[in-house]
């Protein structure tokens, strides 16, 4: 799996050098709302969002008037909180998201329509449960375990509004298109991840 984050991170740098036209790089982050969709399986129980994070970097290449290419290379968490009977169970999984979005801008305002496919590098996760009684947890280095799948493919959805040619605010929501895993059970749920993030960009 290393060597897929190597092989992105130099896709994503050769796109930047080879490209024709005007290039501005950029760093983002924002928060996460995170929350599954479940699949098939024993899954009957209710889950909620776990917020987290994102931060990363951002490439925005124009294309001709109102078009831009806007890879973007982030450190993202997701995952969910369920109730049980026994306590609350959260899981924080950590992963590397490579958006490749277009930009698209809405009469020549501050607002942009961003949409596109998505990449995403599952790293580790953790499990933790907690009850009245204490707390345990669990961390699953990803290159080390077979339990859920390491890399998956989804979608991005979104705006940007250019506050200044320097600042922007965005928001998105973003679906994974494969499940976590094919085999589903209580213990590891088979579901798709799906997040809304807000955040603030800064370009150079």
């Amino acid at each position: 799996m290393k060597k897929l984050i190597v092989l992105a991170i130099g896709l994503f740098v050769a796109g930047a050098a080879n490209a024709q036209s005007p290039i501005r790089l950029g760093v983002k982050g924002g928060l996460n709302l995170p929350n599954i969709i479940k699949g098939d399986g024993n899954n009957d129980f209710k889950t909620k969002v776990n917020p987290g994070f994102n931060a990363g970097i951002t490439l925005d290449i124009n294309l001709i008037k109102g078009l831009a290419f806007t890879p973007e290379l982030l450190y993202s968490t997701k995952g969910y909180k369920a109730e049980t009977p026994f306590g609350e169970f959260t899981q924080t999984t950590h992963f590397i998201d490579i958006p490749i979005l277009a930009s698209i801008n809405v009469g020549g305002s501050g607002l942009n329509l961003v949409v596109g496919p998505q990449v995403s590098f599952l790293t580790s996760t953790k499990n933790k449960f907690e009850n009245g009684f204490g707390a345990a947890e669990e961390t699953i280095i990803e290159d080390k375990s077979d339990r859920f799948k390491k890399s998956l493919v989804g979608g991005v959805i979104g705006f940007r509004y250019d506050v200044t040619d320097k600042i922007d605010l965005h928001g998105r929501y973003a679906l994974d298109f494969q499940k976590n895993n094919e085999n589903g059970s209580k213990e590891t749920p088979e579901y798709k991840n799906q997040v809304f993030s807000v955040g603030l960009g800064l370009k150079f």
